[in-house]
């Protein structure tokens, strides 16, 4: 049976592994093997970035994208490792090149998928499906206070990384989402 307070215990003691990006990975292979366990508990009806566990050496999300949602080109600065427990996440990676950054190549995860993202990673991510997407995402270091970038979807213009503008595309796919369905976000939420 999955536990989120044992996921944080295990993570802690992989990260003190003398290679604690491929523990981590390690350790997200074993708990998405069981997605079915993993979604009872952390599966929700709106899309959002939560926050399991943040410190300065690491951070465990539980992210949720509503169906067909995107998430602009972004970096973390950091190491990360993501593991899917239900639907899937189209990852399209980014190289910085003259006058910005340039498209470098893409990565389709599916239930049951763990992928490493390295320091100097950018990506932007779709769901590409019309169900959501859950994943956990777990990061080498303090993902929700170190300054990063984002680059703008359309002109791919870097700028400082907003939680504001990312929490508006989050607020947008969840109207989006529910609209589909057919229910007012207030409802869902009880």
């Amino acid at each position: 049976m999955f536990d989120v307070d044992t996921l944080i215990a295990d993570c802690h003691i992989a990260i003190a592994d003398p290679d604690p990006r491929g523990a981590i990975r390690e350790l997200l292979v074993t708990t998405v093997e069981n997605h079915g366990d993993v979604a009872d508990v952390l599966a929700k009806d709106e899309a959002g970035i939560n926050v399991l566990f943040n410190s300065p050496e690491l951070t465990v999300l539980n992210v949720i994208w509503a169906p067909n949602m995107t998430l602009l080109p972004h970096e973390h600065r950091m190491w990360a490792a993501i593991g899917i427990y239900g639907g899937a996440e189209q990852n399209i990676f980014y190289r910085r090149g003259t006058g910005g950054i340039q498209a470098a190549g893409e990565k389709l995860l599916e239930t049951g998928d763990v992928f490493g993202l390295g320091v100097d990673a950018i990506h932007s991510i779709d769901n590409p499906r019309g169900t959501p997407t859950g994943a956990i995402h777990v990061y080498g270091g303090d993902f929700v206070n170190t300054p990063r970038s984002l680059w703008d979807p359309d002109t791919l213009v870097e700028e400082a990384y907003s939680m504001a503008k990312v929490q508006a595309i989050f607020a947008r796919a969840n109207e989006e989402w529910h609209a589909q369905l057919g229910t007012d976000l207030d409802e869902s939420a009880h």
